[in-house]
């Protein structure tokens, strides 16, 4: 069977996803193209070598709409000839992008593809892609009251598994503080390209200062009279603090066969082991990790004591909480070097931006195993296990 390699990684640091924020003034193409024309620079390739080019984006409207991923190849200087297309799997879009672009290269369809992401959410608020439209009948009638926004479902999940609102603080944190310490030791400079027009060097949305002490004077994020009434069982422990940041970014990955990266004289730097994607109860929505986990494991003959790292996306603090609960992991390797709270959540970009720092995370450590899985909206997960070579 053809082995899948990833051959390279690259991002954009992590703006404000708001005005004023130091990615806001670059428009989402741009910002995308930026990181596919930083693999060919890194990896001495021509454009026509690359097969295809999947990005993940999740407010496809606006600054985003009519295929991105096409305009960013062609923004890029892309050959005319790379075709490119754009999908939305919500929170998980760059992280599925890679599984198709990987599963592609494995079925013999592609050689060189790239999967990437983007996101500019202070120039397409996220949601936008939502406005004007209405429930389905269909759906009303098998969830009569309807679903529920991310921040209310992480509040949920806080409650089902007894999360306190001093473990939600502390955990949040020590994201920053891992992420403070990761950059202060360079440990993302083989990954962070720099993007035109934009001076800043670091992710905006790390805060080395943050104690739990300070984020414990935050009022909940979610939380309405309305909600109150319908969720009388929750406390409401969701603040902005606990929460993963509005974000601008984009990330990418060059994933290759075996075969043609050493017939290029690339290296390989990691095999794209296993995938997992599931479906779970849409109105804890967030939960999709754990069962995701659980079949990757079981899908790969590995256990979670295998896995060197574990990238657990930090949409809301209560969602790697859970996840540590229920799979029974090592704390210490749960985002080593900071998580979503810290380091950004741009959603289209975010899977990309993990598996980046999942891969430098081995190499630094000598790490064989990373476990990449991330909640996403409408009760899904993504999972994914890389073996570092060399």
């Amino acid at each position: 069977m053809t082995t899948a390699v990833i051959v390279d990684a690259v991002r954009t640091v992590a703006g404000r996803g708001k005005p004023g924020g130091a990615l806001s003034e670059v428009h989402p193409v741009d910002l995308a193209a930026g990181v596919l024309e930083g693999l060919l620079e890194r990896n001495g390739l021509e454009s026509a070598q690359v097969d295809d080019v999947i990005l993940g984006c999740v407010s496809q409207i606006g600054d985003q709409a009519m295929n991105i991923a096409r305009q960013a190849v062609l923004a890029a200087g892309f050959d005319e000839s790379v075709p490119a297309t754009t999908i939305d799997r919500q929170c998980g879009s760059s992280q599925q992008a890679v599984h198709f672009a990987a599963q592609g290269v494995i079925a013999g369809a592609y050689d060189v593809v790239i999967a990437g992401g983007v996101e500019s959410m202070s120039r397409v608020p996220l949601g936008s892609s939502r406005q004007g439209g209405s429930p389905s009948s269909g759906l009303l009638a098998r969830y009569p009251d309807g679903l529920v926004n991310q921040g209310v479902s992480a509040e949920l999940i806080a409650q089902r598994w007894g999360l306190s609102r001093e473990m939600l603080d502390e955990f949040a944190a020590e994201s920053h503080r891992r992420a403070a310490t990761a950059w202060a030791e360079g440990r993302f400079a083989s990954q962070v390209i720099p993007v035109a027009g934009v001076e800043a060097s670091t992710d905006e949305t790390v805060r080395a200062g943050t104690t739990a002490e300070k984020l414990a004077a935050l009022g909940p994020a979610f939380r309405t009279e309305e909600l109150a009434d319908r969720f009388p069982e929750l406390s409401w422990q969701i603040t902005a603090g606990n929460s993963s940041p509005l974000t601008d970014a984009a990330s990418a990955v060059l994933i290759m066969s075996e075969e043609r990266a050493l017939a290029l004289g690339l290296t390989p730097r990691a095999r794209l082991h296993s995938f997992a994607v599931v479906g779970d109860d849409p109105l804890m929505m967030l939960t999709g990790p754990i069962p995701a986990t659980r079949r990757i494991l079981e899908r790969s003959g590995l256990s979670v004591d295998d896995l060197d790292v574990y990238e657990v996306n930090e949409a809301f603090v209560s969602v790697p909480l859970a996840w540590l609960a229920e799979v029974g992991a090592d704390p210490a390797k749960l985002n080593p070097w900071g998580g979503a709270i810290a380091l950004g959540h741009a959603v289209g970009a975010s899977g990309t931006r993990l598996m980046g720092t999942m891969l430098a995370y081995l190499e630094a450590t000598g790490g064989r195993y990373g476990l990449q899985t991330m909640c996403e909206g409408g009760g899904m997960a993504n999972a994914t296990i890389i073996e570092r070579l060399g």
